[in-house]
């Protein structure tokens, strides 16, 4: 089963040009993060964080994550496609998709693209349920 995340970086390709870009306009700043052996992804965080507005601007639109969903039901068929968010992860997720708050959006968007109720409740998570559970040996 493919869990699509949300992670800018893997669903716009465009996004590494633009915190590259970023990075750059602010690499002594991030120089001083880096000499006191701060890990990326919290050197990533801090930044999101102090320049809200400039990550804001470099997030993709929602479509992306709904063309990306689309993409691989195409591919492997809509019994093989859920949510993998990676909200505890990443520092940027589509515009308008802050938590799991967020995700009748995704819902909203999905039945815009002609997806079926049945089909819909399959990706927010009945086959990961369905998966999870052909899987738990310890309670069959």
């Amino acid at each position: 089963m493919i869990q699509v995340n949300f992670y800018s970086g893997f669903l716009d390709s465009n996004y590494f040009k633009h915190y590259n870009a970023f990075i750059k306009a602010h690499q002594a700043e991030h120089d001083s993060l880096s000499a006191l052996k701060k890990p990326e992804y919290l050197i990533g965080d801090y930044f999101s964080k102090k320049y809200k507005a400039d990550f804001e601007n470099m997030r993709p639109p929602l479509s992306l994550l709904l063309d990306h969903i689309d993409y691989i039901v195409k591919l492997v068929g809509v019994d093989y496609v859920g949510l993998g968010s990676d909200f505890d992860g990443i520092d940027s997720a589509p515009k308008g998709l802050d938590g799991v708050e967020d995700y009748p959006k995704i819902t909203e968007g999905l039945l815009k693209r002609g997806y079926r109720e049945k089909d819909i409740k399959k990706i927010l998570g009945g086959n990961f349920l369905r998966v999870f559970k052909a899987n738990d040996r310890g309670h069959s």
